[in-house]
């Protein structure tokens, strides 16, 4: 029985589906495939068929190349709504002489999902921060110790509740059982951070089409997170206006010559086409470039802020991370370091993940979709199960049902040709014997009238 891990990334620019497998040698993508999204605003569903009509072709395909039918799938959610919550709970033990077990642990935690939050809000994920076991504080490992009184301090990721709920609609109109939502950034870290970074305090900036997602890790923990309302779009969309161009050719002078440090940028022009008949134009890369640099440092100066606000900036040895789609655009590190003084580095998926995977994975665009195939085989080795994530698609017997259909349809077609000839047989007998039994002489000769 193959081990297979199914993911879907709604994203505000394109929907990602991608299957991975794990093997002896490690986890590896098999198979995936993406198209334009339609129906997404800013990470949030808010068009069901939209999306259907997106996602649909791409899962077809996906299921075509890996020869199995996908069942269930672990799915992103993201949105410029989502906020970030501290919270505490206390637990008395009954029997503070018993060892605490890996189950007490994971009840706290779960009871954290009932937290009483905002009308139309709701506790998408819990990340426990530190135990205080009786006079033991700042406990990052409970299980094993004993002790009467359990204090636990966690970070609360919270989101709108009609948003989860128009992305699990999305799935089960598709025919598929949603097995987790996953904060999208959590899924991107996962895929892009190393352990080391991880111990030593890492800040990770996932740039999507519509939001881009900031989270804070330090000492292996995840400390704060949350959504910068601005992403791709909002640099392409400046292009637009400020070129008076389509949106089409916004986005390929963005990817093609798009540059976030206009000092660095050369004396060249482009030519950009005209609208409607008009004659072309030419711009700067200067200009270019000092378009994309205003719309990236305002991102980078709320970055900046969130950093701030958490408290650890100045543990954050490793500096900035930046992945996503709009990662790749040309002197990215060096602006996100002169805004936020941080060294910064563009983030790959795990090369050791995708080393023997196919190679269109291997991007800074498919970083969430990659990270998510990862949660959950995470979450599979913590639950000690297999997934029923695919079945074999059985294409003899397919293929047996359309033989005997196209026999069948053979069989009829003769049945019928052999009933009207056999009507045609019958007709002319039945005018033969007619003519037979009337003697035309008889009765057209008028010696033979009385």
């Amino acid at each position: 029985m193959r081990h297979l891990i199914a993911a879907i990334d709604l994203g505000t620019t394109k929907v990602v589906c991608a299957v991975g497998e794990k093997t002896p040698a490690g986890i590896k993508i098999i198979a995936h495939s993406q198209a334009p999204s339609k129906g997404v605003l800013r990470g949030e569903v808010i068009n069901i068929q939209h999306v259907l009509d997106s996602m649909l072709p791409v899962v077809n395909e996906v299921e075509n190349a890996i020869g199995h039918k996908i069942n269930e799938v672990f799915v992103g959610i993201a949105g410029q709504n989502i906020r970030c919550a501290t919270n505490a709970s206390q637990t008395t033990r009954r029997q503070p002489e018993e060892l605490i077990t890996q189950e007490e642990i994971d009840t706290i935690t779960s009871d954290m999902y009932g937290t009483f939050v905002q009308n139309g809000e709701k506790v998408l994920h819990v990340i426990p921060q530190s135990y205080n076991i009786d006079d033991f504080m700042g406990i990052t490992e409970p299980v094993g110790m004993i002790g009467q009184q359990i204090n636990a301090n966690f970070k609360l990721f919270i989101g709108k509740s009609n948003s989860a709920q128009f992305s699990n609609n999305v799935i089960s109109r598709a025919g598929l059982k949603l097995r987790e939502l996953v904060l999208e950034p959590l899924a991107s870290a996962k895929a892009v951070l190393s352990e080391d970074e991880c111990e030593v305090g890492v800040a990770m900036l996932d740039i999507g089409g519509g939001t881009s997602d900031l989270l804070i890790i330090q000492d292996n923990i995840i400390r704060h997170a949350a959504v910068i309302p601005f992403g791709g779009n909002s640099v392409t969309e400046d292009i637009r206006m400020g070129c008076g161009i389509s949106s089409k050719h916004a986005e390929q002078l963005k990817v093609q010559y798009g540059s976030c440090f206009s000092a660095s940028a050369p004396k060249n022009t482009i030519v950009i086409p005209g609208i409607g008949g008009r004659e072309s134009r030419e711009i700067s890369f200067k200009v270019l470039a000092n378009i994309i640099e205003a719309r990236m440092a305002e991102i980078f100066e709320a970055v900046d802020f969130e950093i701030e606000k958490s408290g650890y900036k100045n543990l954050l040895q490793a500096g900035l991370v930046i992945t996503g789609g709009s990662a790749q655009m040309l002197n990215i590190c060096q602006l996100a370091s002169t805004v936020t003084g941080l060294e910064a580095r563009v983030a790959y998926p795990d090369e050791s993940i995708v080393s023997d995977s196919i190679s269109e994975v291997y991007s800074p665009a498919q970083a969430t979709a990659v990270g998510l195939v990862l949660k959950g085989f995470e979450k599979m080795a913590r639950e000690k199960t297999v997934y029923n994530t695919a079945t074999p698609i059985k294409y003899d017997i397919f293929a047996d049902s359309q033989q005997e259909e196209e026999l069948e349809t053979v069989e009829v077609a003769e049945n019928e040709k052999k009933e009207k000839e056999s009507e045609k047989v019958q007709k002319v007998s039945f005018w033969e014997r007619l003519k037979g039994s009337l003697n035309t002489d008889k009765m057209f000769n008028p010696d033979n009238q009385a």
